[in-house]
């Protein structure tokens, strides 16, 4: 996460209601982060090389580059009406969309961006440029999906990961700034192997199963309330598949926060398996937040 002090929110925009939703969100992110925030469109047709000018005979205000203007300066308009006051820019870039802000990445201090966008099927849960800007951005990522309850804690998924540290910071921050509980959960099906080759044991003790998950989070996140003595910490350890497990946790949650691989996650995968489920069924805004490569 860049930490400059003039280190910007960037939020994409496409016109669409899911990427005006993104645009509020942004806007309230911005102003609790005390950073500006910017408006960026990824203008696709010159790489399409579509004409984006208007024809000589079309009316005044026609072509292509001017409804990318206008559309990012309604966005504008939608942040300065959601946060009066908030310092705000606004940009067109030639490129597709998830490449522009996957670009705005090294020197931004979040990401935010809508589940769908104007290209996306009704029937999908989440656009492609969703899960192609958290999978290779090198900030944080917010996804606007569900519902906002400000009020509610922040959930973070934990699982003693890189990933699941560098996510539970950024959670213990977001907690601290909106004055809302921390809610750390890990969810585990199974008793671990306690070496390479293991098998797990076909009967075990359930409780005593609990007791030792309990002691993993806790340990995992020993550090936490050092680094932010203001957060309000609870620690919960479910039985459950975990992308289900967080994403009916979810329901009550103003924000859920995971780690972009975890681990057993298999190296390859550009985003973990947690992260992915959570941007299709999650019912608040999600948090997507990579280890530094």
């Amino acid at each position: 996460m860049n930490s400059a002090n003039n280190a910007a929110v960037v939020v994409g925009v496409d016109g669409s209601e899911p990427a005006l939703r993104a645009v509020r969100l942004a806007a309230i992110e911005a102003a609790r982060r005390q950073r500006p925030l910017r408006v960026v469109h990824g203008f696709i047709w010159p790489l399409l090389h579509v004409p984006v000018s208007p024809a000589p005979d079309a009316p005044p205000g026609g072509g292509l580059r001017h409804q990318a203007e206008e559309l990012v300066e309604a966005a504008v308009a939608e942040a300065e009406a959601t946060v009066p006051g908030l310092s705000i820019s606004g940009e067109i870039i030639d490129g597709e969309a998830a490449a522009v802000l996957v670009g705005e990445s090294p020197t931004a201090a979040l990401i935010v961006l809508g589940d769908r966008g104007l290209g996306g099927f009704s029937a999908l849960v989440v656009g492609s440029v969703a899960v192609q800007v958290a999978a290779y951005a090198d900030c944080p990522v917010l996804v606007a999906r569900g519902e906002q309850r400000p009020d509610e804690p922040v959930l973070v998924a934990v699982d003693g990961s890189a990933a699941s540290r560098q996510a539970a910071d950024f959670a213990a921050e977001t907690a601290v700034s909106s004055g809302v509980p921390l809610v750390a959960m890990h969810a585990y099906r199974h008793p671990g192997s306690s070496g390479p080759g293991d098998m797990q044991p076909l009967v075990y003790d359930e409780g005593k199963l609990h007791g030792e998950q309990d002691r993993m989070v806790a340990e995992w996140l020993s550090g936490l309330t050092e680094q932010h003595p203001a957060v309000r910490l609870t620690c919960r350890a479910v039985h459950g598949r975990p992308g289900a497990v967080l994403a009916e946790a979810s329901r009550s949650a103003q924000l859920v926060v995971a780690g972009g691989q975890g681990r057993g996650e298999v190296s390859g995968l550009l985003l973990g398996s947690v992260s992915q489920s959570l941007l299709h069924h999650a019912h608040c805004p999600v948090a997507v937040v990579r280890a530094p490569r």
